[in-house]
């Protein structure tokens, strides 16, 4: 049986081209959402910006990676905005090292 934790970890292998970093450890990922006969998911995720010009290829690649999961046949990736990014609440100890954020 398909889980959430199972897409979260095929979509960990997306990687911001900006930070580096998995859009999971970064926080972007906002909800994994399974149908209920798991044949479907829908993705919910934000950006670091909404002017972020690499949205097209980070959605397409979501996309490609809650599909490569096995037994999953439709995907869906949507945008949301609410709550805004905030690397101090969303990102991984790694992700905020990185930021130079130390003042949590």
């Amino acid at each position: 049986m398909i889980t959430v934790s199972e897409v979260v970890e095929s979509i960990r292998s997306v990687i911001d081209p900006d930070l580096g970093h998995s859009i999971v450890d970064m926080g972007l990922l906002r909800e994994v959402i399974l149908a209920k006969d798991r044949k479907g998911v829908k993705v919910n995720m934000t950006l670091t910006s909404p002017a972020c010009p690499m949205a097209p290829e980070l959605l397409a690649a979501v996309k490609q990676r809650a599909l490569a999961v096995q037994g999953i046949e439709e995907a869906e990736v949507a945008l949301v905005w609410s709550p805004p990014w905030d690397p101090r609440l969303d990102a991984s100890e790694e992700v905020l090292d990185d930021l130079g954020i130390y003042d949590i």
